[in-house]
Formats: C-alpha cells, sequence, structure tokens
C-alpha cells in the first residue's frame, strides 16, 4: 500500500437531479484527510442544477449520457473505464461523508493484493425530516468482517442467509481495487450491481472487507408503492443469486412498541411528528409484509411464475421519492 499522500484515488458519482444534494456530497469528499484525484460524475438527464453546481468544481469531470442509457451496473463502469486513479470509490450524489475519515476507513483495509474492495455503512442522520427510528444510534462497537473463500467453491457452503450477508455489498460507500473491476466489472443489470459484483469477486478467490465505521449519510423517504416494489425486486435478486427464501412477515406488537419507545425518547420532534412517524413506519412496514408474503404465494407456484410476476410487477427498477412527510 502506497502512503496516504501518494495514493491515487477516483471517485465515480451517477447523478440525476441531485441539484439539492450534490453540494454537500463533493465538499464532504474534499474535506477528507485522504485526497482524491479526480471525482468522475455521470449525469443521466439533469434538468435541475446538478450541472450548473457542479461546473465549480475543478477537480469534478463530467460524463453526460442520455437517460435512457443508464444502467446501475454499465454507467459505474463507463466511469471506471475514464477514472486515472489506482482506486475507485463508489458513491451517490444524495449521501454524505459522515466524517473527515471516511476514505481513510476505506483505504486502510487494503493491506493484501488479495483484498478486492472495501465496503462502508449507510447512517441516518438525526434530522426531523428522516425517519426517527431509523436514526443512527449505535449500541456497540463496529466490528470488522472479511470474507474469502478456498477454493472459492467453498462459498457454496455456506448457508443461503450466509452467502447474501457476505455479499451484503452496497455502492453507496464502497472502494475497489481498479485492477479487479478491470478484471471483474460490475454486470450490466438495472437492480443490484453490487451484491453481484461481490459474488462475482468471492468466486474469483478475491478478499472482501466491510468496515462500519466507514459511514456516510444516506438516507430515502419510501413510499408504501416504493417499499412494495423495492422489496420485491430485492428478494427477487437474492433468490435468484443466494438461494436466499424470507420467511413469512408482520408487524408484531412488541415491534410496534419499540417504535412508540423510541418516538417518545426522541425530544427532537414534536408530538403531532411522533404520531405521523408511527403512522408512516405502519404504512411501509404493511407494505413491506404485503411484499414478502405475495413473494412467496409466487414462489410457491415455481419458478417460471416467479420470473413472470417480477417482470410484471418491477418492468423498471424503483426509483426513490424525493418527497417528505406531510
Amino acid at each position: 500500500m502506497s502512503p496516504k499522500n501518494q495514493l491515487s484515488i477516483s471517485v465515480i458519482i451517477p447523478v440525476k437531479n441531485e441539484g439539492q444534494k450534490i453540494q454537500a456530497c463533493i465538499d464532504g469528499i474534499l474535506k477528507q484527510t485522504i485526497k482524491v484525484k479526480e471525482i468522475i460524475v455521470i449525469d443521466s438527464g439533469s434538468t435541475d442544477r446538478t450541472i450548473e453546481i457542479l461546473k465549480d468544481y475543478p477537480i469534478v469531470k463530467l460524463i453526460e449520457i442520455p437517460p435512457a442509457e443508464f444502467n446501475h451496473g454499465a454507467t459505474r463502469n463507463l466511469g471506471i473505464q475514464n477514472a486515472l486513479g489506482e482506486f475507485i470509490l463508489c458513491t451517490v450524489g444524495d449521501a454524505r461523508a459522515y466524517d473527515e475519515f471516511w476514505i481513510e476507513g476505506l483505504v486502510k483495509y487494503f493491506d493484501t493484493e488479495k483484498v478486492a474492495g472495501v465496503c462502508g455503512f449507510q447512517a441516518v442522520p438525526h434530522e426531523r425530516d428522516k425517519n426517527p427510528i431509523e436514526w443512527f444510534r449505535p449500541q456497540s462497537e463496529p466490528s470488522i468482517r472479511r470474507h474469502q473463500f478456498s477454493p472459492p467453491q467453498e462459498f457454496y457452503k455456506l448457508s443461503s442467509k450466509k452467502r447474501k450477508e457476505a455479499c451484503g455489498w452496497d455502492n453507496v460507500t464502497a472502494m475497489y481495487r481498479k485492477s479487479v473491476m478491470l478484471e471483474i466489472p460490475f454486470r450490466k443489470t438495472v437492480y443490484g450491481e453490487d451484491p453481484q459484483w461481490a459474488l462475482d469477486a468471492l468466486l474469483s478467490g478475491y478478499e472482501l472487507v466491510y468496515n462500519p465505521e466507514a459511514r456516510v449519510y444516506h438516507y430515502h423517504l419510501e413510499t408504501p408503492e416504493y417499499t412494495y416494489l423495492r422489496t420485491i425486486t430485492t428478494l427477487y435478486h437474492r433468490y435468484k443469486f443466494f438461494d436466499f427464501i424470507p420467511k413469512t412477515h408482520s408487524t408484531s406488537l412488541k415491534i410496534k412498541l419499540s417504535w412508540l419507545k423510541t418516538l417518545f425518547k426522541t425530544k427532537e420532534i414534536s408530538w403531532q411528528e411522533k404520531w405521523k412517524w408511527f403512522q408512516y413506519n405502519s404504512a411501509v412496514s404493511n407494505s413491506s409484509t404485503k411484499a414478502v408474503n405475495q413473494f412467496l404465494e409466487v414462489f410457491a407456484k415455481g419458478e417460471k411464475a416467479l420470473d413472470e410476476f417480477h417482470s410484471k410487477v418491477c418492468n423498471k427498477p424503483p426509483i426513490p421519492s424525493k418527497a417528505k412527510l406531510n
């Protein structure tokens, strides 16, 4: 590993209409203890102030593509192909660094040539327009997880749950060795390019590292409709790649009481807001329950029925809303 001041890091950020958050994203990168070589932003048809804001940053290399050409895997590969750095940092335009040690927390675990990537953690900030049930409240010291299999086929001796966990990769905060990315690019896919890449890397014999201390702030307010679609397509891909089958889902009284307890202790919001957030969490949880149980119903009918159901319901990747809670 090169000394800190000699590291060569390219940042890849796909964006569309992130005018409200892209400045915080870029500024957070520029305040890191480890400096980056370039920030490559791939814009797929922004109609707000995103491009105008990006032009204020000399370090940003802007690539513009038509909206129809965006693809979660292929678009990031385009950025990597244009990158000059030895390491690739992937994030998104509506995420921002948790602190100035984010990049340092990713870089330091490239301690052997077999480490293909290091993944961090998404945290929800304590802000009134973010779901207080999800606010970042660490209960214990985070631990480093490392995954490598020798021979790689040992991966398939894990349970489906453990396979899923080993590939719980996240391109909101992940760093890669560029040489590995040229060997194992992201698959061209409409959803889940990150866990699919993790699977490919592990089956190629590489090591993956998870460091929960390498944090970014990131949050989407989910509508019930978005939660339903995201849950269906997530379950579908987890089954296809890891043979993971969920259990039937329901929101127990115990869970609802825990929400009430958390909201009661949250002094930063009013009682009216607490009630709205309780209703919000109930609605989103109901959508998740509906999705899981419907997935299982269709799964019981066979592979063909499941493929047809997913194709019909999720014919395009779910897009989170930028709306706020009323």
